[in-house]
């Protein structure tokens, strides 16, 4: 570490010490575009040995806990390299010199499971409903689902997945160790909008490092250093799974594509379905070409959406749909010599009423059905002949109604089938 770098850390520690309250919210506002500092912080973070590495540590938690914003969010973006270093230090079993670490971590973790009341948190959320559209999907896309889990909505059946409350903890363990650490990630992803490049690419590094340290991959990668397995939990991969997510759309495309294979040869290895899911369905979901993001832009997670334009599904079939749907009449009584030409039945319009607008009585509506159906039936006979001697070019006869059906409801044809 450079004799400026070390500089400008001091002069960082005792700048806030000194700062009036009433000039805090100026203060994290100019925070955050001092990119030499930032630089400087994570090479403190980096060495263990370092005597600055513990005043910063505390200068962090002081400002986690201040109630400004952004000072929390500065905090937040060393997250994870604070949680690769001790993961380091665990690994090689060096506890002592982790202590200042573990320490914010815990600081950190227990102010978020509690409200500003000093009440334990319960966080929920729920699962979206296929029955109602979304930038991920439509209903009519889906089919027959659709219409089940339209029933299921309308009876308040929607589903809720909890998370808490959450106990505090004193010190960091073998058995709570990935309870922990999963929660801070998750507190991390929560405010992945606001992390700069630095932090984004400072994840990707160290969710590689972590899923491929100890294996045959961390000489493929050429990760020097510790060389000791470190074992993780299966929510905690989701959990990572979920910021490389973003940084895929947010400039780091190549990192992150190398990070995501790295957690799936992770996954396998330990036979964890859950983030083999996720990063499988993840993988599936990215274009083929590296998307091109303006890091300094908006953050967000590009989706293509679908038209709204109204559509009537193929696949689910409604009394709706039925009732709306209305069957197109042909009214060609004029082409009937060009279609006969062709070798197409042609159906002519059909009338409820005859001409004089009287309805025909059961005597004649059956001697008219005897007549139509052994035309029909002649037609057929005379039109299907062997296709070895006609012409290979003969349409398929298209039948657009059955006239038996027609017949039996009671409605007349006023003129001759033709062929």
């Amino acid at each position: 570490m450079f004799t400026s770098e070390k500089g400008a850390v001091e002069e960082w520690l005792s700048e806030f010490k000194t700062l009036p309250e009433t000039s805090l919210s100026n203060y994290a506002t100019n925070l955050k575009d001092k990119s030499s500092l930032v630089s400087s912080l994570y090479k403190v973070i980096q060495e263990p040995q370092s005597e600055l590495l513990e005043p910063v540590c505390h200068q962090l938690f002081e400002f986690y806990r201040s109630g400004e914003e952004q000072l929390l969010r500065f905090t937040l973006q060393f997250l994870p390299e604070l949680i690769w270093c001790y993961l380091a230090v665990s690994a090689s079993r060096n506890v002592h010199s982790s202590g200042c670490i573990e320490a914010l971590l815990l600081g950190v973790y227990n102010l978020e499971i509690v409200d500003k009341q000093g009440h334990s948190k319960v966080l929920s959320f729920t699962i979206p409903s296929l029955s109602k559209p979304s930038v991920y999907h439509e209903p009519s896309s889906i089919g027959s689902m659709a219409l089940t889990e339209s029933a299921l909505s309308q009876h308040g059946l929607s589903k809720v997945v909890y998370s808490g409350p959450h106990p505090q903890r004193e010190m960091l363990t073998a058995q709570n160790r990935f309870e922990v650490l999963t929660f801070l990630l998750l507190c991390y992803n929560a405010a992945l909008t606001y992390m700069p490049s630095v932090s984004l690419q400072s994840l990707c590094q160290i969710c590689s490092r972590i899923c491929v340290c100890g294996y045959p991959r961390q000489h493929v990668r050429k990760y020097k250093g510790i060389s000791s397995r470190i074992p993780v939990s299966s929510g905690f991969m989701v959990q990572m799974l979920t910021g490389i997510y973003f940084a895929f759309y947010n400039g780091e495309w190549d990192l992150a594509q190398k990070t995501l294979d790295d957690i799936i040869y992770r996954a396998q290895l330990e036979l964890y379905p859950e983030p083999l899911l996720v990063a499988n369905a993840i993988k599936a979901s990215l274009p083929h070409g590296a998307m091109k993001s303006n890091k300094e832009g908006a953050r967000c997670i590009q989706v293509e959406i679908t038209p709204t334009s109204s559509r009537i599904s193929r696949n689910a079939v409604t009394s709706m749909s039925i009732r709306g749907h209305r069957w197109k009449r042909h009214e060609q009584p004029d082409n009937s010599n060009d279609t006969t030409e062709l070798g197409i039945l042609v159906i002519p319009e059909i009338s409820v009423t005859n001409v004089a607008g009287e309805r025909t009585g059961n005597g004649e509506k059956g001697r008219t059905l005897g007549e139509i159906d052994a035309q029909h039936i002649q037609g057929v006979q005379e039109t299907a002949t062997d296709p070895r001697t006609e012409s290979k070019g003969l349409p398929e006869i298209r039948r657009q109604k059955s006239v038996r059906k027609m017949m039996e409801d009671g409605i007349n044809s006023p003129g001759r089938v033709q062929f």
